[in-house]
């Protein structure tokens, strides 16, 4: 059985992680995405947040499953007994970054293989930062994420500005 993860902190999940998992869950038979619990990150979502809201956006793909991991890429990618990692590329500047870690991930473990997928261009510029950054502000996100994600986005921000009101 082919095994990948797709790791990302996806906070939140847009068109272009999921493009990506659509893309990848076809070219595998099991796709574990793989919500990153980053103490030195301060993220919007919760990583149970994080993994509800991915949960809902792949239902449909049946060989997907969401769980959460902390700690090294290649340790969670041993017990899931993973043999691929799975990252999208927007653009060069993402590549050599990612190269770095393909290369050292390979030299730890040599059997664990990285999959570089090209973003689709209607996606090239789409980040989860800007997301983020248009939906604190009450811009339209309708373009970038799912109407789920949109509605969280929206709630989360909303219980933020309550909470910043009352103190």
């Amino acid at each position: 059985m082919r095994t990948a993860i797709y790791p990302g902190s996806f906070d939140p999940v847009t068109y272009g992680h999921i493009d990506i998992i659509k893309r990848s869950a076809k070219m595998v038979d099991k796709l574990i995405i793989g919500v990153l619990s980053n103490s030195s990150k301060t993220p919007l979502f919760s990583v149970e947040e994080r993994v509800k809201m991915l949960k809902e956006v792949t239902k449909d793909i049946p060989n997907v499953e969401v769980t959460s991991f902390a700690g090294l890429l290649i340790d969670f990618a041993d017990v899931c007994n993973a043999k691929i990692i799975v990252r999208g590329l927007r653009a060069v500047t993402d590549f050599e970054y990612e190269l770095q870690w393909a290369q050292a991930n390979r030299a730890v473990r040599p059997h664990l293989d990285t999959l570089f997928l090209v973003t689709n261009v209607e996606y090239s510029y789409l980040s989860s930062s800007a997301v983020r950054e248009l939906a604190r502000y009450h811009g339209d996100v309708s373009l970038f994420v799912p109407p789920y994600i949109s509605q969280m986005l929206d709630e989360k921000l909303d219980s933020k500005e309550n909470e910043n009101e009352q103190n």
